[in-house]
């Protein structure tokens, strides 16, 4: 697998059985268990976090964070002239690389952290049980892993993000989706 590469991120929904979310992506670096991914959001989403509410609109694109060895991967959110919105954690397991592929399985709960250092726990509500007892705790002992190496992880993310994944390094990516945009818009009218 090189740069450049058409990488499919697949993330195994819990409790859905086999019931899959695929994404295209491109390739930006994989090594030793670890892969980081480009992947442009073509469909705005809003998350809601209290009375909190970040919208990631159209164009922007996600910076996606992929390690075997821990237990969350990492979204890490620009908008289309490279302003940072937020960073997006999914608390997962069996991360697994294959040829072309980057498969976990989400775990539910989720943690935003947003340009101002708001940090929020999301979708407990959706848990099956309480957080102490889901899966054994497990969940819950991610939680306190990513907690206590929040600071660590953000700090080599965003310098990365100013040095190997410059939003520069992005542009050429970004004009082609607008003018496939543009002339999508043609053609509906």
């Amino acid at each position: 697998m090189k740069y450049g590469d058409e990488m499919i991120e697949r993330k195994i929904r819990y409790g859905y059985g086999s019931r899959s979310v695929e994404h295209h992506c491109m390739l930006l670096t994989a090594e030793d268990h670890h892969a980081v991914l480009f992947h442009l959001i073509e469909d705005p989403f809003t998350m809601i976090a209290g009375q909190t509410h970040i919208t990631i609109p159209k164009g922007s694109y996600t910076i996606a964070y992929y390690w075997e060895d821990r237990p969350y991967n990492l979204y890490f959110w620009r908008d289309a002239e490279g302003r940072y919105l937020g960073s997006y954690f999914n608390i997962v397991k069996n991360t697994v690389f294959t040829d072309g592929m980057v498969s976990f399985e989400d775990l539910i709960i989720d943690m935003l952290v947003l340009p101002n250092g708001g940090v929020f726990i999301l979708d407990e509500d959706e848990l099956p049980e309480q957080l102490e007892s889901f899966e054994s705790g497990a969940v819950q002992q991610s939680l306190h892993v990513l907690k206590e190496s929040l600071e660590a992880v953000l700090s080599q993310v965003i310098s990365e993000s100013e040095s190997n994944y410059a939003h520069e390094k992005f542009v050429p990516v970004l004009k082609q989706f607008e003018k496939r945009l543009g002339e999508s818009l043609q053609e509906s009218h």
